[in-house]
């Protein structure tokens, strides 16, 4: 499948290391004038660590594999794709519209898909009960 339209070769490789290796596990994306989507931070984090990397007051689209363990307890991971737009980057929601719609298409190993506005939409718990 080709990459989505938008979406910068940095982007997509990125997509690519946190799909091959285990030392990465989030690709936040940023959307830069006339280029589309770029490399925002490539790197291994904790989901605390992910919320911290998510700018207060600006938009951006977010891989993350997130590891848990399932109620039987064996150890599981998920890839979740998500839009987020805190209250003060609302204005900014449409121009991302477009390139969450084409990553939700290119990524069609990650099936959990959410837009937060808050932290508190990402909390540990609620993303292990989005992955079913």
């Amino acid at each position: 499948m080709s990459s989505p339209t938008g979406l910068s070769a940095e982007g997509v490789d990125a997509l690519q290391r946190l799909k091959e290796r285990r030392e990465v596990n989030t690709v936040i994306l940023r959307r830069a004038e006339s280029v589309g989507l770029v490399l925002d931070l490539e790197g291994n984090l904790t989901r605390d660590e992910l919320l911290q990397a998510l700018p207060p007051d600006k938009a951006r689209l977010g891989v993350h594999e997130l590891a848990f363990a399932s109620r039987a307890g064996t150890r599981r991971h998920a890839h979740l794709l998500i839009l987020w737009v805190p209250e003060s980057a609302r204005g900014q929601e449409e121009t991302y519209t477009a390139g969450y719609t084409g990553l939700k298409e290119f990524l069609t190993d990650v099936h959990v898909h959410l837009t937060a506005t808050r932290t508190d939409q990402l909390e540990y718990r609620r993303l292990v009960a989005l992955t079913g």
